[in-house]
């Protein structure tokens, strides 16, 4: 399942309007101008998964329901199959299969992420995100180039990555193949998500 960004856009601007909150500190909460958010708010361009987390974490409200519209609600355990979960296309054909969309209240957010080999991203600096909390990321298939701010990793199947994520970090396929890997996101403080 594929969520739609308008619908997901629309959720945000409701609940933004439902709880007072103005789009200057929606803004300031993604890290964006006013004209980007609104732009973003609107549906005209596209919701990177750092946006969304960090509107869900203004929002007071689990990632899920901004994808979804509606609330986790398995408490005890959940079980997503391996060609399951909530698929989220974002950032230059990155995949996100979200492997545990219906546990509520989560300490952490479990991805199986698809980095997509390109070629024209080999020589370029690498696009870099901030979030706050951490990120492990387990590299299951492929190569990986991860940068964090000024340094940078070659990583392979079998590397694990464990990593402040409040601080600039990004990473690009290498190798002329895609890279798969498990990226867990953790919220600080044992904050739930």
């Amino acid at each position: 399942m594929e969520p739609n960004i308008k619908e997901v856009a629309g959720r945000i601007r409701a609940l933004r309007e439902d709880l007072d909150i103005t789009m200057q500190e929606m803004a300031d909460a993604t890290g964006r101008s006013v004209a980007e958010y609104a732009a973003q708010e609107s549906g005209e361009q596209d919701l990177s998964f750092t946006f969304l987390y960090k509107c869900a974490q203004r929002l007071g409200v689990d990632v899920i329901e901004l994808l979804t519209g509606e609330d986790p609600h398995l408490s005890g355990y959940s079980l997503t199959r391996a060609a399951d979960g909530l698929s989220i296309k974002r950032r230059a054909g990155f995949e996100y299969l979200h492997k545990a969309p219906h546990f509520k209240n989560k300490l952490a957010e479990p991805f199986l992420v698809t980095a997509p080999y390109l070629e024209e991203e080999q020589d370029r600096p690498i696009h870099l995100s901030y979030h706050k909390g951490q990120e492990l990321d387990f590299v299951i298939s492929g190569r990986m180039r991860f940068a964090y701010e000024d340094h940078v990793e070659e990583l392979e199947a079998g590397d694990l990555l464990m990593y402040d994520s409040g601080r600039g970090h990004g990473m690009i396929a290498t190798g002329g193949e895609p890279c798969v890997f498990l990226a867990v996101v953790m919220k600080p403080n044992g904050e739930i998500i």
